[in-house]
């Protein structure tokens, strides 16, 4: 080998290294943003009214409510089966109690339901990372095909490169001995 042949070869060494380094850059450009987007997710602002209705959703759909609400009402029912006389503020059919379960569950659904619609636009927030994950994921993958691509057509380049030497060698050879046998 001579010198152009060994600066030709550093030479496409150095071509394979520029583009595996491009196919770097553009895949950590293009992975910039997902990357932001993904370690500095917008801030959520909750007003007063979204605080307590996650509040009452979290409190009303806990058995700690359940509990709580069930033994408040035996009492009430005890208590006004039991009293005499003007003790009973509230007397068999329960008329108060009726209201007041009738307010409570007349206020509670509106403001559970807020909580759940909150709760759904975070939902929507997790699947919209999950999609840029994924995308992420698969553009790394895109650039490793680039890069073994780039490999591949370099390792091809390079065995023609050999067989077309080899081929010459060969050729060489086959004449020197068609020298010697011609003497």
């Amino acid at each position: 080998m001579d010198t152009t042949d060994i600066d030709r070869l550093l030479s496409d060494e150095n071509e394979h290294l520029d583009k595996l380094h491009q196919i770097v850059k553009d895949t950590l450009k293009a992975e910039q943003l997902i990357i932001h987007n993904l370690l500095h997710p917008p801030m959520e602002i909750l007003t007063p009214g979204q605080k307590i209705s996650d509040k009452v959703a979290r409190f009303g759909g806990s058995w700690k409510f359940i509990i709580l609400f069930g033994v408040v009402l035996t009492l009430w029912i005890l208590f006004n089966a039991v009293a005499v006389g003007i003790y009973k503020f509230d007397p068999y059919p329960f008329i108060l109690m009726n209201l007041i379960l009738s307010c409570i569950a007349a206020l509670q659904a509106p403001v559970i339901m807020m909580s759940q619609n909150r709760q759904e636009e975070k939902d929507r927030m997790r699947s919209e990372n999950d999609y840029l994950i994924n995308l992420k994921a698969e553009m790394q993958i895109r650039s490793l095909n680039q890069k073994v691509d780039v490999l591949l057509e370099e390792q091809i380049k390079t065995l023609f490169e050999t067989q077309e030497k080899q081929f010459a060698l060969l050729k060489e050879i086959d004449r020197k001995l068609d020298d010697r046998a011609a003497k």
